[in-house]
């Protein structure tokens, strides 16, 4: 697999399609092939799909600084005060940026999933000349109001064992089963962990990120001067990002539609992958590029 020095650091990274570019930014602790696979072949039909490993995470270099415990995670919750944090999300939005410079491209269609909404979100705000149209699919504006995680699940995460090699495998598919909706393969999850964990283990990283999420501003005041054409998925049965989340980005990017799915959980179901699709070509369309 290429990597492609952006923004001073490595960055693992994929292409697929000849179409005009959508740049694709996975969410926490998560690697490009974390994408399902069919996913990414039904919008290469129409995009050129760029899909990469953020920083700390997959191939792409790993990081250094503070790593942010489960504790000092839910005290940063319960105080609201930012923690100490290696970077923030806006650091990796310039990584997508540098990704984009590294690949020559002046300006692509965005999309993120979960943290990836937020970094495609501050991409969007801190190189707007880089978007043509925005998609933030189970995401949050850094509101500390909306898009919170269920409390119920939070209990039930926090009493999760710490990842090692070992269980990483068996705990990356029981969280899945805590997050998603009702349309998981359970054969097709405890593969995809497993090509996953084989790849890349980096719970550190994930801390990192982790971090960085809590430590990022709110950005709802400054999505009111998104003017690329924006589209917000959300599935009503995310438990992790619940939806006022992704209400809450509709509301505040003028002009933005949300399309929310009554059998999506945190996650990105089969049998809503046309809709999804094609949500994601008109609102592109809509850019005129």
């Amino acid at each position: 697999m290429p990597t492609i020095s952006a923004n001073g650091i490595n960055i693992a990274y994929e292409e697929q399609g000849d179409g005009p570019p959508l740049l694709m930014i996975m969410g926490l602790g998560a690697q490009l092939t974390d994408w399902p696979a069919g996913f990414v072949d039904r919008l290469a039909e129409d995009f050129r799909v760029i899909t990469f490993d953020n920083r700390d995470i997959g191939l792409s270099d790993e990081m250094t600084g503070p790593v942010l415990s489960p504790s000092a995670y839910f005290r940063s919750l319960a105080t609201r005060r930012k923690p100490e944090s290696a970077y923030l999300l806006a650091d990796m939005a310039d990584d997508a940026a540098g990704l984009l410079d590294a690949l020559d491209i002046q300006a692509a269609h965005v999309a993120g999933a979960s943290m990836g909404g937020m970094i495609a979100q501050s991409l969007t705000l801190g190189h707007p000349n880089r978007v043509l149209s925005l998609t933030s699919i189970m995401s949050n504006t850094g509101d500390a109001r909306n898009g919170r995680t269920n409390p119920a699940l939070m209990v039930k995460l926090a009493r999760r064992p710490q990842p090692t090699l070992e269980n990483a495998v068996e705990e990356r598919v029981s969280v899945f089963k805590l997050v998603a909706g009702p349309h998981w393969e359970d054969e097709e999850l405890q593969q995809q962990s497993k090509a996953s964990v084989a790849r890349s283990f980096r719970p550190a990283g994930s801390a990192r990120q982790l971090a960085a999420i809590q430590a990022s501003p709110d950005r709802t005041a400054d999505l009111g001067s998104v003017r690329a054409p924006s589209l917000v998925i959300h599935g009503l049965v995310d438990p992790l990002v619940l939806p006022s989340g992704g209400i809450a980005t509709a509301k505040a990017i003028p002009n933005s539609r949300l399309l929310m799915f009554p059998d999506m959980g945190h996650d990105l179901p089969r049998p809503r992958w046309p809709e999804m699709v094609d949500a994601m070509v008109a609102n592109a369309q809509r850019a005129g590029r």
